[in-house]
């Protein structure tokens, strides 16, 4: 008997009911964005191992390269504001809101160079995707032992001042799409602090218009970044973390309800024209 009618009837009606139903067009999508990180990590690993014999910081710009090829298939685009705020030649911890998966597409859409980033040690297990992150100078950590997770961070902020790094962290530790920021974690604010180096926020606008795994809504759409000023940390011990936290919190959350166009807490709508709370 004949396979081949079987199967282009198959692909016929998946097909057909991806064009038909929400749910089976969301689980299309993210299952095409798994197989294109598994796909791509093995090609992007032997360019960076020709490029640059090992694991470096260096070669994250290759791997963004190839990470931000990704949102022509999903029609998004980024409109950043501030690009030029993250490009200094001195050592800086850069904290950003964490939404989904999708993040890491906004993360190399800016990513500047000698940028290492923070991430927990269960993704070094993810084959070749866990090798590309290595390969990329991620710092992994393991966030059941905090005493661990202790000492990386302090290695870390060592590394920063003496290699002339950057790193990039989502200090609420967690992605996060209820519309709102979560708290954030000291971790980023004791790492600034010991480093004295400034820190600075990124703001990704609400992906909620486009994107919603409640709703298995993933269509394409538009995602604002805007990089803040960036606040200083001389000076500062340990005894500031709490309002250096809150300082970056205030800013960051009212920046995020701005660029959503989402209401604030007391319910005035936030537009473009909005001022932010003083």
């Amino acid at each position: 008997m004949e396979l081949w009618p079987w199967l282009t009837a198959a692909l016929l009606l998946l097909l057909l009911l991806v064009q038909l139903n929400r749910a089976a067009r969301f689980y299309t999508k993210i299952t095409l964005y798994c197989v294109l990180c598994f796909v791509v990590s093995p090609v992007a690993s032997v360019v960076c191992l020709l490029r640059h014999g090992g694991r470096t910081v260096e070669n994250m710009s290759i791997i963004s390269w190839f990470v931000r090829s990704f949102k022509y298939a999903y029609g998004l685009r980024f409109e950043i504001k501030g690009r030029g705020k993250l490009e200094v030649d001195h050592p800086c911890v850069i904290i950003s809101n964490h939404q989904s998966i999708l993040d890491m597409m906004g993360l190399m859409e800016i990513l500047p160079p000698r940028c290492m980033q923070i991430a927990k040690r269960e993704l070094l297990f993810l084959g070749p995707l866990g090798l590309i992150m290595y390969l990329g100078g991620v710092v992994f950590i393991n966030r059941q032992r905090s005493s661990t997770a202790m000492t990386v961070m302090a290695d870390v902020g060592e590394r920063l001042v003496r290699e002339n790094l950057k790193v990039w962290i989502y200090p609420e530790g967690t992605r996060n799409d209820n519309g709102d920021l979560l708290p954030f974690k000291k971790g980023a604010f004791h790492l600034a602090i010991q480093a004295q180096v400034p820190i600075i926020p990124v703001v990704y606008s609400s992906f909620s218009s486009f994107y919603n795994s409640r709703t298995k809504l993933f269509t394409s759409g538009t995602v604002k970044v805007e990089v803040l000023d960036a606040i200083p940390t001389r000076g500062l011990t340990v005894t500031d973390v709490p309002k250096l936290m809150d300082t970056c919190h205030q800013a960051m959350r009212t920046t995020f309800f701005r660029i959503s166009k989402m209401p604030q807490e007391n319910g005035d709508a936030v537009g473009p024209g909005a001022q932010p709370a003083q």
